[in-house]
């Protein structure tokens, strides 16, 4: 059995998609002769809390802490709800207070990579007699936040493991990157940082074909893409809601925001009667005030039913029930290798997907190969119209389903299994 360390900050009780990834590799590792050690924050200041990740650690995994200093509790005293939207990613695009604006800029020109910059050096000097005692020859480490790949920078540098730099999001050419009010040196410097750790691994993964493409001009070094994917069995055989449903799960930030798909309900509630007797708009988590306004704008606030922040478990739940899923992304030529985690749980619900994103939207293709729905341009109307109108036809005779295709390959234990012979292969 070949120990490797995996340096995270998301873990458990954490919410939201960044925690799962790990969490479930963790889980699925040791059943390809792989035992994980993991290191993570004793005290961190984790945005969204989901207590239920809590009860999926394994019991035999060996966890260890160490306290991180962050600089959000003394943002907070500045504007508490202002500073949680910025370290959860909801930045205003628009109107932004004064107070936004500073924060943005400190967060952006301060704090480089980002604000856990500080906890860089006590980890390395920490990790240095954990990796000796344990026998570790391989670290993972896994961001955002970026910081986390600095300290497997160290590691390497000292203590001669290999190391795997695993990227859950882009670094540089992410969307919210450009919000942070950079100065040059500062861009340039977060340049550098990205070259340094891209080319020191030993090997990289990525969750997208697009962020391969994009690093394979920054480094000549290995990289692996290896998708998220979903836990569980497939849903079957669950009542589904009386309305039609359409449901969106997971944050629904600034700048994803389907206009289009907006209008087309509109417009059907003012053609159809039974459409506009029948349809709902659920919202299970975060909603950015703009989408909201712009929904109100279209006439649809009486069909919204805001749901808030559940716990994982329950999030399954309300997805298996609904009769659509709704997924988009900022239509951006910069997130069209952003593929959410949350399409591979749709997947699982066995519901059909409604996805509008940017063109050549990997999550697309993706949709399209395992037939569990349908992705849309944003200036696309008059499609989604069709579509949305054939599918509440089929909703009214029951007969509204997914016969999809090849999804088991994005199961999180085959996901694991690909993760393994990438280690194999390359740090092992």
């Amino acid at each position: 059995m070949q120990k490797v360390l995996i340096i995270a900050y998301y873990w458990p009780p954490a919410g939201g998609p960044g925690v799962q990834r790990w969490l479930k590799f963790v889980k699925y590792l040791k059943d390809y002769s792989i035992e994980p050690v993991v290191y993570v924050p004793q005290n961190p200041n984790y945005p969204i809390i989901d207590a239920s990740f809590v009860n999926e650690i394994p019991k035999d995994v060996k966890i260890y802490k160490q306290k991180i200093n962050e600089p959000y509790g003394l943002a907070s005293f500045l504007s508490k709800n202002k500073t949680k939207k910025i370290s959860s990613g909801l930045i205003q695009s628009k109107n932004q207070s004064l107070i936004e604006k500073i924060l943005l800029w400190v967060r952006g020109n301060f704090f480089i990579p980002d604000a856990r910059k500080n906890w860089v050096k006590p980890s390395v000097n920490y990790l240095t007699k954990v990796v000796e005692e344990e026998n570790i020859n391989t670290i993972i480490t896994t961001g955002p936040p970026h910081s986390m790949h600095l300290i497997g920078l160290k590691l390497k540098e000292k203590l001669g493991v290999s190391w795997v730099a695993d990227f859950r999001d882009p670094w540089t050419s992410i969307g919210y990157h450009k919000k942070l009010r950079l100065s040059k040196a500062s861009a340039k410097k977060h340049k550098y940082l990205e070259h340094l750790v891209l080319n020191r691994a030993d090997s990289i993964v990525v969750t997208s074909e697009t962020t391969k493409n994009e690093f394979l001009n920054i480094t000549n070094k290995p990289i692996e893409v290896i998708t998220n994917g979903f836990d569980g069995d497939v849903a079957s055989d669950v009542a589904l809601d009386d309305k039609f449903t359409i449901s969106h799960i997971g944050s629904l930030l600034t700048g994803r925001n389907p206009e289009n798909l907006w209008l087309a309900l509109e417009e059907l509630c003012n053609e159809n009667e039974a459409f506009k007797n029948s349809l709902s708009l659920q919202f299970i988590g975060v909603v950015s005030e703009d989408v909201l306004q712009t929904i109100y704008k279209y006439n649809l606030k009486s069909y919204v039913n805001l749901i808030g922040y559940v716990s994982h478990t329950e999030a399954l739940k309300y997805q298996e029930k609904s009769q659509v899923l709704l997924l988009s992304e900022i239509n951006s030529p910069d997130t069209v290798g952003i593929i959410a985690g949350k399409l591979f749980e749709y997947m699982r619900a066995k519901r059909p997907i409604l996805a509008i994103g940017p063109k050549g939207w990997e999550v697309s293709n993706i949709i399209k190969e395992t037939n569990t729905g349908v992705a849309f341009n944003y200036n696309d109307t008059s499609n989604i119209k069709s579509l949305l109108l054939d599918w509440f036809f089929k909703y009214q005779t029951k007969e509204l389903s997914v016969n999809s295709t090849n999804i088991n390959t994005y199961s999180r234990k085959e996901r694991t299994a690909k993760l393994a012979n990438h280690l194999y292969g390359y740090c092992i």
